[in-house]
């Protein structure tokens, strides 16, 4: 079985690939990425084919997918605060890109597509937790266009009889996922600053809470899904419906490195949303075998990946 995998030099898709790799089923990984925001060094001594391209060229990823039996599209313009200062960037990446992809499979034939979309798509909707047939509010571009990444995924399934599946990703985190950056996500930036011995940076005040999902579930997740060619005609939240907030993050960080950690509050991000929780009902149906790792767990294993860098 080939596999396919865009942004596979990515946070996300590194870790896919190297699990993919290790997978009996699997014969063949294919990652296509251009590189924007991945790093090839994440696939050092993973046995891939990787492509240096761009998912808006659609003949480079028409010849990429042929032959494939499932695309895994994690290509994308990630970060809210990205968006909103370039959100023709976010829109041509996330929503042409995805595009381009289901047209791929499509050319190509019976190809299952499993796409990343986003949390953020409930945007200002209070409800908790989220469940997949809440109402959807973007509060920013990149929700957006992650909204159009699963609407046209799904849109695909139901005129071509495509076999897709379309998640939410809530707050992944682990190894490989970059620091350092003025979009770094919340988890590498804590972990980055306190092994440094620099203040946290905190959007806010610190109560808003996230459903952080450990990277190694999300693919095992997908993988399975991919062995067993599990396919959905609607959303499926790609979390197990936890809630955290930064503040009771940062005090399991501290109880991880054993001392305190001096932190350094700003305003609140434009687009942010203030809570976030899954709802898994539709996640246990399809995958009733799957066991999360928990939030320490996963912690532990982010702060030995950074550790091991210096």
């Amino acid at each position: 079985m080939k596999v396919v995998v865009t942004g596979g030099a990515g946070f996300i898709g590194a870790n896919l690939a190297k699990r993919l790799v290790g997978t009996e089923q699997v014969t063949d990984v294919v990652v296509l990425d251009d590189l924007s925001t991945g790093f090839e060094s994440n696939l050092d001594g993973v046995d891939v084919e990787f492509v240096r391209g761009s998912i808006l060229d659609p003949d480079l990823l028409n010849s990429t997918v042929s032959g494939a039996a499932a695309v895994v599209h994690l290509a994308a313009r990630p970060s809210v605060p990205r968006s909103v200062k370039d959100p023709v960037a976010s829109h041509l990446a996330n929503a042409t890109g995805t595009v381009n992809v289901l047209e791929a499979a499509r050319a190509a034939g019976d190809v299952q597509v499993i796409v990343a979309s986003s949390s953020s798509v409930y945007g200002s909707n209070p409800t908790l937790p989220k469940h997949e047939d809440l109402a959807t509010r973007p509060m920013s571009p990149y929700a957006a266009s992650k909204l159009a990444t699963e609407a046209y995924t799904l849109a695909y399934r139901a005129t071509y009889d495509l076999p897709t599946l379309a998640f939410r990703f809530f707050n992944v985190f682990g190894p490989l996922q970059a620091a350092g950056h003025a979009y770094a996500a919340v988890i590498p930036a804590f972990v980055d600053a306190a092994l440094a011995g620099r203040p946290l940076p905190i959007q806010g005040d610190g109560t808003q809470s996230r459903d952080f999902t450990f990277v190694d579930t999300v693919t095992t997740v997908i993988t399975d899904a991919i062995v067993r060619r599990v396919s959905s005609p609607e959303p499926v939240n790609l979390a197990f419906g936890t809630r955290t907030t930064l503040l009771d993050l940062i005090e399991l960080l501290e109880r991880q490195l054993g001392h305190p950690l001096e932190r350094e509050h700003s305003a609140p991000r434009v687009g942010d949303v203030p809570h976030s929780q899954a709802a898994n009902d539709r996640l246990r149906a399809l995958f009733p075998d799957v066991v999360p790792v928990e939030l320490d767990e996963g912690l532990q294993a982010t702060v030995d990946w950074f550790r091991s860098l210096s």
